[in-house]
């Protein structure tokens, strides 16, 4: 193991460490440290970024690291904060003073059911508020990065942005062999030939394979959805073409339509002011409350790479296997 893992798994440690400590103050003193938390870690803040002359203002959302609602403490969320960027996207489309959304992507997607549920908010803030949503891709907007950033309006990203990676993983660990040689042995009493469906204690058979199978062929059938929707200069069976789970560049990605233009975020957000035609708007970006998120933002900064998602990792709640729209490397 490298050094940098070594302190990956350090600072993983001192993390939980915090989360441990936490957790026996809240029981502590229950409802007074809920009302901090919620004050501190759902609150949405801005940040001027460009002070307009004129009335009404430009959103910036930032939408980084692995989709996956932790379902813990905001105020101690780690990395990516699902309730949060919720949060953001609602203010964003009730606030009768932004006229247009930019949505900044740096993930390489995540859990399904988030990247879907960030998908509905993009599509409400357009069809039910009426504002436009472009979206600017950081160093990777892959898979389900991809999935939230499709039915935008307009989509930009760096030339070397990772893009793509358009389909969908089912993971799940198998010990059987390890738990064997360590003289355990797993005994489990099921309602159901399937009720133990991916145990990580038994070898799926071919007719699991079969139900891994369908259960994929369903969440892919939805991506080809979305981009079908979403991209209408793409015909259906140019989607399946590009859907094949391979990355492609931001280059690639403005040749073969699945972006609009190469650029970087002032490109999204200049493009959006002049699209709007409202003169010069003010541009804010949402930030939310201030805690062990920081701390994890230092972690990030050492392991910016695949440590930072194995942190992330090792941080969540894995309990068992989850249908994932993820670029893994």
């Amino acid at each position: 193991m490298t050094g940098k893992r070594w302190i990956a798994l350090g600072v993983a440690a001192v993390l939980f460490l915090f989360s441990t400590v936490f957790t026996v103050v809240t029981q502590q003193f229950g409802s007074e440290v809920d009302d901090f938390i919620g004050a501190q870690g759902m609150g949405v803040n801005e940040e001027t970024m460009h002070a307009g002359t004129d009335a009404g203002k430009i959103a910036v959302v930032h939408i980084e690291g692995m989709l996956q609602d932790t379902g813990g403490d905001d105020f101690f969320s780690v990395g990516y904060n699902h309730s949060r960027v919720l949060n953001q996207l609602d203010r964003a489309a009730e606030d009768g003073e932004v006229h247009g959304v930019v949505l900044r992507v740096n993930t390489p997607g995540g859990g399904v059911v988030e990247s879907d549920e960030i998908h509905d908010r993009v599509q409400a803030i357009q069809d039910d508020y009426g504002k436009p949503v472009y979206v600017s891709m950081g160093s990777q907007a892959a898979s389900g990065g991809y999935y939230i950033s499709a039915p935008a309006e307009k989509i930009f990203a760096n030339g070397q942005t990772f893009t793509g990676s358009l389909g969908v993983i089912l993971q799940s660990f198998n010990v059987s062999e390890l738990a064997e040689d360590l003289g355990i042995e797993a005994e489990t009493f099921t309602s159901g030939e399937h009720k133990d469906f991916l145990s990580p204690f038994s070898e799926s058979n071919e007719g699991e394979q079969e139900i891994a199978e369908s259960i994929i062929d369903d969440a892919y059938e939805q991506f080809i959805d979305v981009i079908d929707d979403g991209r209408e200069n793409l015909t259906r069976d140019e989607v399946y073409e590009l859907a094949d789970g391979r990355i492609y560049t931001g280059n690639q990605a403005a040749e073969n339509g699945l972006i609009d233009d190469t650029g970087h975020l002032e490109d999204a957000v200049d493009s959006l002011q002049e699209d709007l035609d409202r003169g010069d708007l003010s541009v804010v970006e949402y930030v939310g409350g201030s805690g062990m998120p920081s701390l994890f933002g230092f972690a990030q900064q050492l392991f910016p790479g695949s440590e930072q998602r194995q942190l992330e990792y090792i941080l969540q709640d894995n309990d068992g296997p989850e249908l994932m729209y993820l670029y893994t490397e």
